[in-house]
């Protein structure tokens, strides 16, 4: 049975749609009010406080970290500075991906390690003979996420931490409302914004000062449908949605390279031996079989299929994580794995997993669309990723006006 996080105190009074999913065994709020509009909307336009604690959190140290960290991860940390964050994948001897996460280096020998799914054991196996301790603090450090073009406004009024010339990805410490904080330029919405990190314990007290100092930009709490639609229109990935764990994976079909995911970049053959190197330096070399890619429905052919049954057209209420076959020249190529109307973008979009061949940006495929019970297939054009990428996200100082 699912347990409330840190903030369930906070969250549970103010959800009146008393919508729930269960996240990593927490309770986590689908959507606060009976729909998600002014959730998202303050994803993009304001402020949103998204509780993200059910994320594993894992605290890794010794002599030997640094030399731990390298040897799984398909990224070199020795290129990270302390109070640098990253994010990054991790692979089995197959070159396959197990999870994705963020890495923040604390010191030369510490780092905060974030993941989706349980990790220990993995961790433990691949930490033989070193000198490294790595402690699961899942339950001891509590998160939230501020996001939004006013989160930095929102921040300047609780903390003594400087953010003003904090760069993407970076890190600093401070506190708020007297508890020490780490905060770090990161999130999941491709928005600006922050992530706040904070003993456990003292939780309720961040909570109670973002969203009093937050309520003079529109600060509204959000809940996982609205940050469904904004991570699709940032073409960031969700696992066991856009991807499986290759722990989880039932056939070769379900496990998939970075090269496959949009990951590729994070991969760096230069660097020291990692977990599954071998099997990503022969694939890097051949190519990708399947690339991740954006898709962008022609809104025009899914009107037509309404208005022949005379029919208002139906935009989706909320993100889909349901696979639906893509097809080119009438050969099945894919399946898109998320697919959303973009409130911003006044778009219905789509991320996809689809042969080599169909991935080039321009290349007109088609995707099966469900009608009244009836499957029919619209038109599909491959777009760069990410849709939705503001310049404010990146934007280093922090600017008082809000930037597009």
């Amino acid at each position: 049975m699912p347990v409330g996080t840190a903030f369930h105190e906070r969250t549970l009074a103010l959800c009146e749609s008393l919508s729930y999913r269960e996240w990593s065994g927490y309770y986590t709020v689908s959507v606060y009010e009976m729909h998600h509009e002014h959730e998202y909307n303050a994803i993009r336009n304001s402020a949103a406080l998204i509780d993200i604690s059910p994320l594993f959190k894992y605290r890794v140290t010794g002599r030997d970290a640094t030399k731990f960290v390298n040897r799984v991860i398909c990224r070199d940390i020795n290129k990270i500075a302390v109070d640098q964050v990253i994010y990054c994948c991790w692979c089995d001897p197959e070159g396959k991906v197990i999870d994705d996460g963020t890495i923040t280096r604390l010191g030369e020998n510490e780092y905060r390690w974030t993941a989706a799914d349980p990790s220990l054991r993995w961790f433990k196996q691949n930490a033989l003979a070193l000198d490294v301790d790595i402690e699961d603090i899942s339950e001891q450090t509590a998160a939230l996420a501020l996001q939004g073009p006013m989160s930095g406004r929102v921040l300047r009024e609780v903390t003594d931490a400087p953010i003003d010339n904090l760069k993407y990805f970076r890190v600093t410490h401070g506190k708020i409302a007297g508890i020490p904080v780490d905060i770090s330029r990161t999130g999941y919405t491709g928005d600006l914004g922050f992530e706040i990190w904070m003993p456990w314990i003292d939780a309720i007290k961040v909570w109670d000062a973002l969203i009093a100092k937050g309520k003079a930009f529109d600060i509204h709490p959000a809940g996982m449908i609205a940050l469904d639609i904004a991570r699709i229109e940032a073409g960031l990935i969700l696992i066991e949605v856009d991807y499986i764990s290759s722990k989880k994976a039932l056939i070769d079909s379900q496990k998939y390279s970075p090269f496959e995911i949009g990951l590729g970049k994070l991969v760096d053959l230069k660097k020291e031996n990692f977990v599954g190197r071998d099997a990503l330096a022969q694939e890097a070399k051949k190519g990708a079989e399947r690339a991740l890619v954006g898709l962008e429905i022609i809104w025009n052919e899914v009107e037509a299929l309404y208005d022949k049954l005379k029919m208002a057209p139906q935009v989706p209420g909320m993100a889909s994580r349901v696979a639906v076959p893509v097809y080119r020249g009438g050969r099945q190529v894919g399946r898109a794995t998320s697919t959303t109307w973009s409130p911003t973008l006044k778009k219905m979009i789509a991320l996809a997993s689809v042969s080599r061949e169909s991935s080039k940006s321009g290349t007109s495929l088609s995707i099966e669309m469900t009608v009244e019970a009836v499957r029919h297939t619209v038109s599909a054009k491959v777009v760069p990723l990410p849709f939705f990428n503001p310049a404010r996200k990146t934007a280093v100082p922090l600017s008082l006006k809000v930037v597009a």
